[in-house]
């Protein structure tokens, strides 16, 4: 018999990539997802149930029906200036509904939990690389957010047993490289899907925000990872959680920067496109250079990314793109 996993925002980018991984090793997936900004045809035909993980009487229903030996955290929002403009949204669906599925997880004996968690719980780094040491202080309500709900799994653990694993990303990229799924923002705030529509004539041109950063070509520096290779360090996650490993921490990047002018020559390089480029203003809380220490990933979870090389994530972002983007102008 199947394991059943229940992966909660599996229909939006990272959780969409998820359900794919989960199958593929042989798991048994249902999928929650409010489809607020996940799409239904991403689960690629896993079961999809329509519903908002804050309602205590749907997600406690779900819960006793499938009996999960797992849950899969991936329904938050994630866009730090709405977070600013809005922080009660976010306080809403990243902390209190999470509490609401904890609580039902409680309630059913389910007591196994990933949680899709940011380098943003950081805030303006004192060191790079940054480790899972390095301090906490979140600058702004996505962050914070974050953290909370890091938080409160840590009492969670502590009162009433509940194992958790919170793995930190840095920055999310790429596209499956079957083709098959891909990013698909609206609106749009990623760095290289939003070069990617200018390649491909979606946008008319890429904006650079800031050029005197203390970075060799003045613009901000960070370590972007393959969104396949992040489900991979869930699975095996996943794995240590259900083999009776204790609840842990890690941080997620492949522990090399790129600028945004790199990322945009790349880019230029993969879609053989030209990509103009304008230039803006300096955004309040972007810090100069945020690269991920993933060794206790790979020291204790063997993880082993996979695509890490920039021009590969590019090249499956890009065929996502040209797929994508294609239905998107018609």
């Amino acid at each position: 018999m199947q394991t059943c996993i229940l992966v909660v925002g599996g229909a939006g980018y990272i959780g969409s990539h998820m359900v794919k991984q989960l199958r593929q090793a042989g798991y048994a997936v249902a999928v929650v997802d409010d489809l607020s900004s996940g799409r239904r045809e991403a689960v690629l035909g896993a079961p999809l149930h329509v519903g908002d993980i804050g309602d205590a009487g749907f997600v406690s229903a779900l819960l006793a029906q499938l009996r999960p030996a797992a849950v899969m955290h991936f329904a938050s929002f994630i866009q730090v200036g709405e977070s600013v403009a809005d922080p009660g949204k976010y306080y809403r669906n990243n902390v209190t509904a999470t509490q609401v599925l904890l609580d039902a997880m409680r309630a059913q004996g389910i007591d196994r939990f990933i949680f899709s968690s940011t380098a943003a719980i950081f805030g303006d780094p004192q060191y790079t690389p940054i480790d899972e040491a390095h301090p906490k202080a979140p600058i702004n309500p996505y962050g914070r957010s974050k953290w909370f709900v890091e938080q409160m799994l840590d009492d969670y653990d502590r009162a009433y047993g509940l194992k958790s694993v919170c793995l930190r990303y840095f920055n999310a990229a790429g596209a499956d490289p079957e083709g098959e799924l891909g990013e698909c923002h609206e609106p749009e705030t990623h760095l290289i899907p939003l070069i990617l529509q200018v390649a491909s004539g979606r946008r008319p041109h890429i904006t650079v925000y800031g050029e005197d950063y203390p970075t060799p070509d003045g613009t901000c520096i960070r370590d972007y990872i393959h969104v396949s290779d992040l489900c991979q360090a869930h699975l095996l996650a996943l794995q240590q959680l259900l083999a009776g490993g204790g609840s842990a921490r890690y941080n997620l990047g492949n522990g090399n920067g790129y600028s945004v002018r790199e990322v945009i020559a790349a880019a230029r390089r993969v879609s053989g496109h030209p990509i103009p480029v304008q230039t803006g203003p300096r955004r309040p809380g972007d810090p100069p250079v945020l690269v991920a220490d993933a060794r206790a990933a790979r020291q204790v979870l063997g993880w082993q990314p996979r695509h890490a090389d920039l021009d590969t994530i590019l090249a499956h972002a890009w065929a996502w793109e040209q797929r994508h983007g294609a239905w998107k102008r018609g």
